[in-house]
Formats: C-alpha cells, structure tokens, sequence
C-alpha cells in the first residue's frame, strides 16, 4: 500500500474457546483459596468474583465516514444451507448506533481499534488532511487504539497533530470558529521508536479503570511498516518486532499489577473463508487462518489475553493457542467500518486476570437498516459542504464499471495508460509505465454517486481510486532490471503474497503459476510493443514516486538513473480521461490482457 496521503489540492469473536464454562461452572472449578496463577487472590467485599467487561473493536477504518460503494461496502454471510449472501455495510452514521446500542446494558465496556483508522481514505476526510475522522472517532467513544502503517503516511510530526490537535502547518485550520482538537483517544505506537533517542514516539501502552476492574492495551504496527510507507513517512523511526515489543510492555504492565491485557496489532491474517461468519476454528484452533498474524500469536506471551489485529481488512475470530498451549482469542473486523466485533472478556476480581475460558466473540455488521446517528449526519454534512465544490467537478465518462481487482485489473491498465500517456508529454522517450496495485483504492463504478448522471467520472470519485500525494516519476532501467522487477512481483519480500504490477499498454509477458519464486515471471516471454526486452538497453520508465523509492517490495524499481520528479499522479489520470473520453465517446472498460497467466 503505498504512503502519504493526498495534500489538500485547493493549495497545491464468533469463535468461543474450547470447553466454553458459565461463570458459576467457573467459580465452582475454581478454589477459593487461590487464583489462575497460582497467587493469593485478594477479593473486593461486596462485589462478585466476575465481571464481565465488554470489547468492541474495529480496524482500518481508512476514514471511510460516509457509507463505501461497491464491494467496499459489502460484507458476505454464510447461510446455515452452506450458501452465501452479500449485506450492504459501513457508513459512521450506521456505525455510531450500532456501537452506542451494543454498550446498552454493559456497564463495563471499552471500545478499542487496531489502526489506519486515516489515511488512504475518501475525498471527504483525506481533503482535510483526516481531520474530519478524528472528530468522528471522538464522537464515537473510541478509548484507544494502535497506529497503523497509514498513520504514518504523512510523517510522526503529522500523527503528533492528530494526536493533539492544532492547525495544519500548511494548509492552517479549515474551521475558523473552532481550532482542531486533535484524538481524544490515545493513540498507541509501542514498537515505534525514535532512531536517536530509542524511545517510543507516542504512549506504549494504555490502561483502562472502572471499579477496581483494570485492563491494559499495548498497541504496536507491523514491523514491516517502512517497507509500505513512504521513505519520508518514517525517516527517522524505528520499528521493532511485534512480539518482543509486547512481551516487553506485558511484563511492564504486569509489574504494575495489571494481569488483564489486551494487544492491539495492526497485522493480520487471511481466513479461508471471505465470509465474515465463518468458523476458523473448525476443524481446529485457528485451523482455516494463515498469515503472520498466526506466528504472532503464537508466539506472544500467555500474560496477554486477547489479539485485536487488523491490517489485511479480513474478518475473523479465531482462538490461536498462546506458547503456554491455551486457547486465545484473535479478532480482526474486516475494514472500511463494515463490521464490528463484540468480545465478552470475563475478569476475575480475585486475581486481577481474564478467566480465559470464558473469553467469546463475534463479528456484526454495521448494516443500514437501522436510523442513523444524527451527530454522524451533521459531521458528515459539515465537511461535505465544504468539499462539494471540488468532489462534484466532472472529469470525464466511462462505458462501463471498471474494476480494480484480479492479477491485472482493468482500471490498473487505465491508471498505467495514463502514467504513461503524462510521462510521454515531460519526455517523448517514455517507453512503458507501472503501477502498484496497492495504490488503486477503489474501483470506478459506473452508476451514479450522486446527481452527474450514470457514466460520469467526478473528481472525488478518482480521488477515492489514488488517494495519495504520489507523483509520477520517470528513471531509466536496463531491461534486465525490468525483468528482475517484474520478477520481485512473486519472489523475496513477495513471495508469499504476491504484488502484481498494473502494467501498461505495449508490455506484456507471461505469469505462469504453477511454478515457484522468481521462475514464475517466464523471462523470455517480456515484450514491448512485440519486440523482446534487450536485457543491456535502456528503457524510460514511467511509476508513482512510491514504487521509485523501492516501494512494496520492488528493490529493482528504486535503483533508476536519471531520475525525473514530475507532477501529480492523480492530475495525470485526470488529464488523461478528459483528454480520452466524452459523453457521445466514453472511455471503454479495459480488457485487461497484457499478462497471460498461467494456471
């Protein structure tokens, strides 16, 4: 996913643990005369051995405040006859309520996020450099969350902002009555750290009282955070390793006689299944879930009771054994703010610990059949006033819905096409151009978001599909470092999952997926414009300056000469669809053919 987010352009769990008990089979297991641990117990007089206390989590909201289109706003439901059915989701206004009417009748409840909770997000929010999303996330009583990779899209100084309010040093405040107050929430960076002074740039860890019932929370990002994010982002930082990050403050946390912890992680998982209800562990602990998350989890402390993840916007919740072989619950919601999860954790006051046995949870849809919260519309409302006068601006026609999934996607090829066609107009040598897959945030959907007619392209729904401050950079590459980078496509950092550049008109080759590594980039087969690459000329190649700083896992790509900084990506794309579409002639849906794939 590539890094900072667009400056503002009017400047330029329901798996429950095995041998789930009820608190009086728990109390009765139980002697009196000791806790889980082993310690003395100390009970509170007059008050019950357990308390239940409610988690609400959620993860990669990606400022997604007004309801996401298309499949972004989609989740899918496993029927109990084994098929499947699509919901409607997301939207702030739908999740306020849901959130407020869940904390109903639960006097001990925490609602917590896993991180990328800004960044790559809509018009709407990224136009304001997110500040629209803090407010909503205040409004909506998040008590803390992790960071997440996009939280460092524009630098520690801009996260600091957000964190604690003031204007923005460059485009000021957009409120004039009132100055940006920044999260009421903490914002939690535990594995984060500054390269000079080692320490870390936000608070560590979190810890959550009511009545004598304590639960901390240690936030970290994926370790892997500068590999995503622009070079920029996290000049100056260091990111450790999530697991000895959060035994580290688990042990700090315990010696301060807090035994109930919570790790907020934005990393993740891949279940087998897409549906949001699907039972991960069957047919056994955390059998259908792969991913790092797993290795995570195995590997982090017993003293930690539950894993709120998030990062690869799936939904799961799934219990993993902890190193000591005991069942713990791993939750992740999805993204977009379509889904939330309810966790029951079961806190022993005797012993100050979660009984673990009885930790359950489950994920829920943010569905939209129910009325919505009128603070969320009058925020929405507020912010979209302001933005209306650039969103609504026309600035071309498309055939048809163009889409931005699959190996090569047909709006991937546009986006090429039109980094290309820019990269042509600074210098006529320009031979091909590439494209991140990352970067494509959302498809182009041909009907109507609003009143510019069906087939109208505005400029905040192109806005919504390259949400970033990129430009479009041209270096020169031998040809045999343009095979090598297709090659990292499906080998080293990518191996395991994949990045398969969006290329443009003219390349093409051969993706043959029955072999392994690099081998499956077939070497021979990459053309341009028919003609094999000589692997010792030199060719002019087009990309956004994420990928020209080696982004995603492409070494080869940031190792260019001559390098030439040009102007906006999201500019190009929009003078490339104006300059190729109209209403009587409306650019056509890619066919998306370059790479033939080899199954």
């Amino acid at each position: 996913m590539p890094p900072t987010p667009r400056h503002r352009r009017t400047h330029r769990i329901l798996a429950a643990a095995a041998g789930l008990a009820t608190v009086g089979a728990l109390a009765a297991a139980m002697p009196a005369s000791a806790g889980q641990d082993g310690s003395t117990p100390h009970h509170h007089p007059g008050s019950g051995r357990y308390q239940d206390v409610q988690l609400l989590s959620f993860n990669d909201l990606h400022g997604n405040l007004e309801p996401p289109t298309g499949s972004s706003g989609r989740v899918t439901e496993l029927q109990a006859d084994g098929t499947t059915k699509s919901i409607d989701a997301g939207g702030v206004e739908y999740l306020a309520t849901h959130l407020r009417e869940a904390r109903k009748g639960n006097k001990y409840s925490i609602t917590a996020a896993a991180g990328d909770m800004v960044g790559a997000s809509p018009l709407i929010s990224g136009l304001f450099h997110d500040e629209p999303t803090i407010d909503a996330l205040n409004k909506l009583d998040l008590d803390v969350t992790s960071v997440g990779n996009h939280e460092f899209d524009e630098g520690a100084k801009e996260l600091a902002r957000l964190q604690n309010g003031g204007c923005h040093p460059t485009d000021g405040c957009y409120d004039k009555k009132a100055k940006f107050q920044g999260a009421d929430f903490p914002y939690l960076a535990a594995n984060v750290t500054d390269e000079k002074t080692g320490k870390p740039i936000l608070k560590p860890y979190w810890v959550w009282k009511k009545n004598g019932v304590k639960v901390g929370f240690i936030g970290v990002t994926l370790e892997g955070t500068p590999n995503i994010v622009s070079a920029d982002g996290v000049k100056g930082l260091k990111f450790g390793d999530e697991v000895e990050t959060i035994n580290k403050y688990a042990k700090v946390l315990q010696r301060q006689g807090v035994k109930s912890i919570v790790a907020l992680i934005h990393e993740g998982g891949a279940p087998a299944s897409t549906a949001y209800n699907y039972d991960c562990d069957s047919p056994g602990a955390g059998d259908g879930i792969s991913g790092p998350i797993v290795d995570i989890a195995k590997n982090v402390t017993p003293a930690v009771d539950a894993l709120v993840t998030g990062h690869t916007h799936q939904a799961y919740a799934c219990t993993i054994p902890d190193p000591s072989g005991r069942p713990r619950m791993v939750t992740s919601a999805s993204s977009f703010g379509r889904l939330y999860t309810d966790t029951t954790l079961t806190y022993d006051r005797w012993t100050g610990d979660i009984a673990r046995t009885a930790v359950k949870s489950a994920n829920h849809v943010v569905t939209r059949d129910v009325a919505k919260a009128a603070d969320m519309t009058s925020l929405i409302s507020k912010w979209k006033t302001l933005s209306a006068p650039i969103a609504s601006r026309p600035i071309g026609y498309i055939a048809g819905e163009i889409g931005n999934t699959g190996n090569e996607s047909p709006l991937g090829d546009m986006i090429a096409d039109a980094q290309l066609a820019y990269a042509k107009s600074v210098d006529p040598e320009a031979d091909l151009a590439v494209m991140n897959p990352g970067g494509i945030r959302a498809g182009l959907t041909y009907a109507a978001s609003g009143s510019e007619g069906d087939g109208v392209v505005t400029y905040g729904e192109a806005y919504t599909v390259q949400p970033f401050a990129n430009t479009v950079n041209l270096v020169n590459l031998t040809g045999a470092q343009v095979i090598t980078a297709l090659q990292q496509q499906v080998s080293g950092a990518n191996e395991a999952a994949p990045k398969i550049l969006q290329i443009s008109k003219g390349l093409t080759y051969t993706l043959d997926l029955t072999k392994s590594g690099a081998a499956r980039v077939v070497a021979d087969s990459v053309k341009l414009n028919g003609a094999a690459i000589d692997p010792a000329a030199t060719y002019r190649v087009a990309m956004n300056s994420f990928l020209a700083g080696g982004g995603d896992g492409f070494a080869e790509l940031g190792k260019g000469a001559d390098v030439v900084v040009g102007g906006d990506d999201l500019a190009a794309f929009e003078s490339y669809l104006t300059a190729t579409s109209s209403a009587t002639a409306p650019y056509p849906v890619p066919t998306a053919d370059r790479i033939t794939v080899v199954r």
